[in-house]
């Protein structure tokens, strides 16, 4: 009898860890015992931990609802605020703790794995390009500004949501949060 595959445990319980715990604090083992598998078994389907890291931000981007930017029916700045709403929530019903996954390795792995750091790079590059596009949606609209630099925008907004998420988790408050939100659509996209 053939023996079933455990590398969907596997490489959720590696998501849930490298989340919970950072790249450098989860071990094989913390990978395995969440899992409920022997140790070898995560070799049968991962050739190392950095490569289990990459599926984990894979399956990541998975839970950020990105169709939440690009689905029609609402107003682009109103879709845009709603997806960083989602986000929002998350942060806080998880009592400010696990951050952006993708952030958390690129502050904690990008000068030690160019696999990782170029994982996060696309993904934060495919994530600007969807905000972006929602930016030049609502200069056609009508309801943002033709100057505004929709590239240059779409980079900060994304990099002040990773700053906003490290300040709530450090201050284990939702304060950054509030000042994000009326940062950004308040003033900065109003």
């Amino acid at each position: 009898m053939a023996q079933v595959s455990k590398r969907e445990e596997i490489a959720q319980a590696a998501f849930q860890q490298f989340h919970a715990r950072g790249f450098h604090a989860t071990g094989i083992n913390d990978i395995t015992s969440a899992a409920g598998v022997p140790k070898g078994s995560f070799y049968n389907h991962f050739s190392s931990k950095e490569e289990s890291a990459l599926e984990a931000l894979s399956r990541y981007a998975t839970t950020l609802s990105f169709e939440m930017l690009t689905t029609p029916g609402r107003p682009p700045l109103e879709r845009l605020r709603a997806h960083f709403e989602f986000l929002s929530k998350d942060t806080v019903d998880n009592g400010f703790v696990h951050g952006c996954l993708a952030g958390n390795f690129g502050a904690e792995m990008a000068d030690h794995s160019d696999e990782i750091r170029l994982a996060v790079a696309g993904g934060f590059g495919r994530w600007g390009a969807l905000i972006r596009d929602v930016l030049v949606e609502a200069q056609q609209a009508g309801d943002l500004s033709g100057d505004v630099d929709a590239e240059a925008t779409a980079l900060f907004v994304l990099s002040a949501w990773e700053g906003t998420l490290i300040a709530a988790r450090a201050h284990k408050s939702a304060a950054p949060l509030d000042a994000f939100f009326r940062t950004v659509f308040d003033v900065l996209l109003p």
